[in-house]
């Protein structure tokens, strides 16, 4: 069997034409149709030009700077500002770290989009028992405290003369100085 459009063969079986796609029971005559329109002769009419419109800054005064005395700080105001006590971490690794302010402990510490912190502190670990952001640490009133990050393999602390105290994630925790702090298979210690 041919198609009755184009002329090409068609398979047994065949709905449509390989070649020109039209139905096997297309004819000439189905594939002639009549104009919808044929008296359609629409004008279609231009909108008149908008009128463009420019605009012009218009320059703004610009104010004169009113210089205000500042008052000279005094011994009890200077007293009065928190200052940063600088602690050593003495790592398992050998490593000594000086810090001052805040951080983040881990494998690969990486801080939320919206945190900020004064070190990032890198722990070897070839065994990837400590956590990427293990734990985060901080000062409060010159004290040092840690806190778990949700690490995978927990944080334990030892204070001096106490038992030690497993760390509830998000929870802050004072350390004073001595305290030895064991992340997963490594540990440091507070001096």
């Amino acid at each position: 069997m041919t198609c009755q459009i184009c002329g090409a063969w068609l398979p047994v079986g065949a709905m449509f034409c390989g070649e020109c796609g039209s139905s096997r029971t297309a004819t000439v005559a189905s594939r002639t149709r009549p104009d919808p329109r044929p008296n359609d002769t629409t004008i279609i009419a231009r909108l008149p030009r908008q009128p463009v419109v420019i605009s012009v800054p218009i320059p703004t005064p610009v104010p004169t700077p009113v210089h205000v005395p500042v008052p000279e700080p005094d011994a009890v105001s200077i007293a009065a500002l928190p200052t940063q006590v600088t602690f050593v971490l003495n790592f398992s690794t050998g490593e000594r770290v000086s810090v001052q302010g805040s951080g983040l402990i881990g494998r690969k510490p990486l801080p939320q989009p919206d945190e900020i912190f004064d070190h990032l502190i890198r722990v070897t670990d070839a065994d990837r028992s400590v956590s990427k952001t293990h734990l985060e640490f901080g000062q409060h009133d010159g004290e040092l405290w840690v806190s778990d990050r949700v690490s995978g393999n927990g944080t334990v602390i030892r204070r001096p003369g106490e038992a030690a105290e497993a760390l509830e994630p998000g929870r802050r925790y004072v350390l004073p100085r001595g305290t030895r702090v064991e992340i997963a298979d490594h540990s440091f210690s507070v001096v």
